[in-house]
């Protein structure tokens, strides 16, 4: 089945949705991708998935497809847009799926007990409890400045293995694809915000998937920094990937994700 893109208006504009219709009685699952990624970080994820219901994704405001889109580009602006998309979807049930940065997006929105949620999976999600120093936020800030910068992430931090060249060429492409206040926002400022006070409000089941070699964040970190404050949460390392595990192992994460939604 092919994706069709569907305009939502949010706040200062429009933001594209790819969405593949599906079976209505089944949830709908919706995907949010990493400071760097866009939509198609997903695709061999849902490639593997096979799933029968309704399937959407979206590049985050000032990103990718939503460029142009005005700030501000934090999270919880970020967070108000998911909440449109998830009313203009009007899907009567459905499941989040954020990675890293839209892990901590899902995380909030969930916390405000939206109707039809039914689950949340956090693959390598960045912590409630934030533990980088503000030098770190500073260096990680230029992570994304060019071309070599992102190679040089890619190889020492965010991957276990090396990306096939079709994945490390997208990679490059969509870390490159942001406006420029858009990609400050995370390292400057969202991901130091402390969430902890918000998230225990999360009453749905959810999953925490963290990778076994995650330079970002380590299972170490999500099993101090987030895990004590989501007390419906079940915790599982995915063994052999870094940071970038829907990119790395989709086949193993899809397994996961379908094992989940099964139960």
């Amino acid at each position: 089945m092919t994706f069709d893109t569907k305009t939502i208006a949010v706040q200062g504009g429009s933001l594209p949705v790819q969405l593949r219709n599906g079976d209505p009685e089944v949830p709908t699952l919706i995907f949010l991708h990493y400071w760097g990624g866009s939509h198609r970080t997903w695709g061999p994820v849902i490639g593997e998935l096979n799933w029968i219901g309704p399937v959407a994704t979206y590049d985050h405001r000032g990103w990718g497809q939503s460029r142009g889109l005005p700030g501000p580009y934090g999270i919880d602006q970020l967070t108000d847009d998911l909440e449109r998309i998830v009313t203009e979807l009007g899907a009567r049930h459905y499941v989040l799926v954020g990675h890293s940065m839209g892990g901590k997006v899902v995380q909030l929105f969930a916390a405000r007990r939206p109707a039809g949620l039914t689950g949340v999976v956090l693959i390598a999600p960045a912590p409630a409890h934030p533990t980088i120093s503000e030098p770190e936020q500073q260096g990680l800030s230029h992570a994304y400045d060019s071309e070599n910068t992102i190679t040089e992430a890619l190889t020492h931090v965010l991957t276990h293995h090396p990306l096939p060249h079709d994945l490390h060429t997208q990679v490059i492409t969509d870390s490159l694809a942001a406006d420029p206040p858009a990609r400050s926002a995370w390292p400057l400022h969202s991901i130091a915000q402390d969430i902890t006070a918000t998230v225990p409000s999360i009453e749905v089941p959810v999953l925490i998937l963290a990778g076994e070699y995650d330079q970002v964040d380590s299972p170490a970190t999500l099993l101090e920094h987030l895990l004590p404050y989501l007390p419906t949460a079940e915790f599982e390392i995915l063994p052999g990937t870094g940071h970038l595990s829907p990119l790395e192992i989709p086949a193993a994460l899809a397994t996961r994700l379908r094992k989940f939604l099964g139960e």
